[in-house]
């Protein structure tokens, strides 16, 4: 079930919000009971055999961290036989057919693929559940009660595109006494929340997407773009990546706030970062976390030198490419934000040696380089396969007329641009529009955390004025809903 559809907004919503509460009058254990029931139904709405193998994975993970923190003598084994398990359920699932494409490339065979479909989500519950066995592991996780477990994974404001949680972040709050009694502040602050993410969605992120699909499609079937189209299709997809999945975000954390259950922060204005460093640690913060703690920090960190810094960097970055997907183009994505980051620890490194700051958060110039390199590798990250987005970042290269000025040339390619754009009714005056529109809210406006926790000059109060507003905003986003669409995330 999709956020941005009626049956959600209109029955599910409403349905489980008035259960839950009226439940809890009841009893605390019975509500999140109730809870756990609508979010299993959520999760089975899209295909209901694949809530069996999420019970499976539940099950499982619970009794393996209930077995490791009761059996300390042998419970690096257990933590050792439980994350295999999980990462070859991963592996199963999501990436079967391509290990068998490239054995097939690399041997000449032709060995049939297997008709695996990829199960919602799995990548996130797998991540937050081998999260839990570590944390089990390092005696962080402590508590057992296995309705807030079941909560805790399927909780549906999070379940299929996260963010990533932690279990010391979520039992305590199932715990409270107070999440069981409607806070009218909370759920002004959630409505307020999930409107903003809703229509960074639906106004935003599919408004670019008619600019994105058919450049990169182009791209996949061997056209020649022309530079402007290039870079109109480049833009775009940059723009609804961030308003498509931000959005999820924060849809997520507004749900979650109405029944008075915080949600961390995973984007704090990424396209502001003025280096890769900076990016990544607003960027899908809860990921970067995850990646941080149980990967990069045991590979050894940055406590072994530069050197052994470096290799673990890039390969955690890697390895956070390949979780995106089962392509080779997440492959390089992520092999090229590890030598961006790579590059960037370096310039540090030597600016700090010659004496001299390597950017003090407020670069314009680094803003721009940082902005630019993202851009090219979320080319990488969007194409079907490598050919096709070096096809695309070589024709985002090839300035009309070549080195020199030619006002006919760049003249000819914008026109060839519009015609390009033409047969799928889209304007390119539109899109400069959207994109002046977009640049705005994001290098000039508060994001959702600063206008939502007064960070920032404009601020969210719980006022009539604001109610209107953004009521007026929620109903255009439902009027625009009659084609739903799902959000990027749920492929990865």
């Amino acid at each position: 079930m999709l956020f941005n559809s009626y049956e959600f907004l209109f029955l599910f919503l409403p349905i489980t919000f008035i259960g839950f509460f009226t439940l809890a009058k009841i009893g605390r254990g019975v509500a999140a009971g109730w809870l756990v029931l609508a979010s299993l139904f959520f999760y089975g709405w899209w295909n209901p055999k694949f809530t069996f193998l999420l019970l499976a994975s539940i099950s499982f993970n619970y009794a393996m961290g209930y077995a490791i923190s009761r059996q300390r003598q042998r419970g690096k084994v257990l933590l050792t036989i439980a994350v295999a398990a999980n990462l070859l359920l991963l592996g199963v699932f999501k990436y079967s057919n391509f290990f068998i494409a490239t054995a097939n490339s690399l041997a000449g065979e032709s060995l049939a693929l297997t008709d695996i479909v990829l199960p919602l989500g799995i990548s996130f519950y797998t991540f937050t559940q081998i999260a839990f066995l570590v944390d089990t592991s390092r005696g962080i996780a402590r508590e057992y009660n296995f309705v807030h477990y079941l909560l805790f994974v399927t909780y549906f404001p999070h379940l299929i595109a996260g963010p990533v949680l932690h279990h010391k972040q979520m039992m305590p709050q199932f715990a409270s006494p107070a999440i069981y009694k409607i806070n009218a502040h909370d759920v002004a602050a959630g409505l307020t929340i999930f409107t903003i993410g809703l229509a960074k969605k639906v106004l935003l992120a599919d408004s670019f997407s008619a600019y994105a699909s058919p450049v990169f499609a182009g791209a996949e079937h061997g056209v020649h773009l022309h530079f402007f189209a290039a870079w109109i299709g480049a833009l775009a997809y940059t723009i609804q990546l961030y308003f498509d999945f931000s959005g999820y975000s924060d849809m997520a954390i507004g749900l979650s706030l109405l029944f008075g259950v915080r949600l961390p922060i995973n984007f704090n204005s990424p396209y502001k970062a003025d280096s890769i460093i900076d990016f990544w640690r607003r960027w899908h913060m809860t990921l970067s976390q995850f990646l941080k703690d149980y990967l990069y920090i045991p590979l050894g960190g940055n406590r072994h030198g530069k050197l052994r810094m470096y290799v673990n960097l890039m390969a955690t970055m890697v390895l956070g490419g390949l979780w995106h997907g089962a392509n080779w183009t997440f492959v390089l994505w992520g092999t090229l934000h590890g030598f961006y980051l790579l590059v960037n620890h370096a310039w540090r490194a030597l600016a700090k040696k010659m004496g001299f700051a390597a950017g003090d958060g407020r670069s314009m110039m680094g803003g721009i380089v940082t902005f630019l390199a993202v851009v090219v590798a979320w080319v990488i990250f969007r194409s079907s396969s490598i050919h096709a987005a070096f096809s695309m970042l070589g024709d985002m290269l090839h300035w009309p007329g070549g080195y020199h000025v030619d006002p006919a040339a760049i003249k000819l390619a914008a026109v060839q641009s519009r015609e390009f754009f033409a047969p799928f009714d889209l304007g390119v005056k539109r899109f400069a529009m959207l994109m002046a529109s977009a640049a705005c809210i994001l290098w000039l406006l508060p994001n959702t955390q600063e206008y939502m926790n007064g960070g920032h000059r404009l601020r969210w109060t719980p006022t009539r004025i604001n109610a209107l507003l953004w009521g007026l905003v929620f109903a255009l986003c439902v009027t625009k809903m009659a084609s739903v669409s799902e959000f990027l995330y749920f492929q990865f």
